[in-house]
């Protein structure tokens, strides 16, 4: 799984959205379907997606189907995110630290 396809996959809110309820455990499709108002083969095309990302895995389960998040799968894009991160970003943790530690010694 490479990281572009990762940030593709996780572009569209309704396919972050998935990611994020399977974060907590795996779920039936119909389970995974019920927030959305949309039809069952669109919502089909997002996981399908996600899976072929590598982010989800699905298995059947007598008639239905049961979507987990693969172990590890975000880690590459949290890398290929902190990677791109700026100078300024990181002058400005840095900042918060130093202004973490001032207060801290004022009180």
């Amino acid at each position: 799984m490479s990281s572009s396809t990762s940030c593709f996959a996780l572009a569209n809110p309704t396919r972050r959205a998935l990611a994020e309820r399977l974060v907590k455990s795996p779920a039936v499709v119909s389970e995974l379907a019920a927030p959305f108002s949309m039809a069952l083969p669109t919502l089909m095309h997002h996981l399908h997606v996600l899976e072929d990302a590598g982010v989800i895995s699905s298995q059947n389960h007598g008639r239905g189907r049961t979507v987990s998040l693969r172990p590890g799968a975000l880690d590459v894009l949290h890398l290929w995110l902190g990677e791109r991160r700026t100078p300024a970003a990181h002058q400005a943790d840095r900042l918060g630290m130093h202004l973490t530690r001032t207060t801290s010694k004022e009180t």
